[in-house]
């Protein structure tokens, strides 16, 4: 395992509106899903060559990164330097060999939730499917087992309780995206809302 360090954050400076928060606060739309490691399952599927589906102990298995990053909520709160563990988003794309045609991914979750991001806004090195926060196991208030996080986007593009990563040639507008939020969500922008 090895750290990744976030490059894009201005040094002791929040984004425009965000004020910092000590601990991450619980938002979600429905109910929070149970979870069975024995039951759950991971689909990767869509315009990929080697679709896939990963069993708890398959996702753990796969080589776990470190990041810290901010996480910033939409809401005009922010907590920083959070320390999230996971597997890079780069591990799964790299397993399933997108075809050339694909230009965005769809996250659906547990819920029902879902949000997209164009593949190439997920080639960070800090973009991750976090199952750990702060050293411990994700709380199922914060997703677990298994959220995205993509520290550069406003918090609603870090899904929690993920279920399903499709890969697409077309855009799919999101829970928050289809309701007027930016699908860009930008929080150096203050990109909040669909213009």
């Amino acid at each position: 395992m090895f750290a990744l360090r976030r490059v894009k954050k201005l040094k002791g400076k929040l984004p425009p509106g965000q004020r910092a928060v000590k601990r991450i606060l619980s938002r979600h739309i429905g109910s929070v899903p149970k979870f069975d490691p024995q039951k759950w399952s991971l689909m990767v599927d869509g315009e990929v060559e080697k679709p896939l589906s990963l069993k708890w102990n398959d996702l753990l298995s796969l080589p776990a990164v470190v990041s810290i990053a901010d996480f910033h909520c939409v809401e005009g709160w922010s907590v920083l330097d959070n320390k999230w563990e996971g597997v890079a988003f780069k591990t799964i794309v790299e397993m399933v060999t997108p075809k050339e045609i694909v230009k965005y991914v769809l996250f659906t979750c547990d819920d029902g939730y879902t949000t997209s991001l164009p593949l190439a806004k997920l080639g960070d090195n800090d973009v991750l499917l976090a199952y750990k926060l702060n050293d411990k196991p994700l709380s199922a208030e914060h997703g677990a087992p298994l959220r995205l996080i993509v520290p550069q986007k406003y918090a609603y593009k870090s899904a929690m309780w993920l279920r399903r990563i499709t890969f697409t040639s077309q855009r799919e507008l999101g829970h928050w995206e289809s309701r007027g939020y930016s699908d860009t969500a930008d929080p150096w922008k203050s990109d909040r809302y669909s213009k």
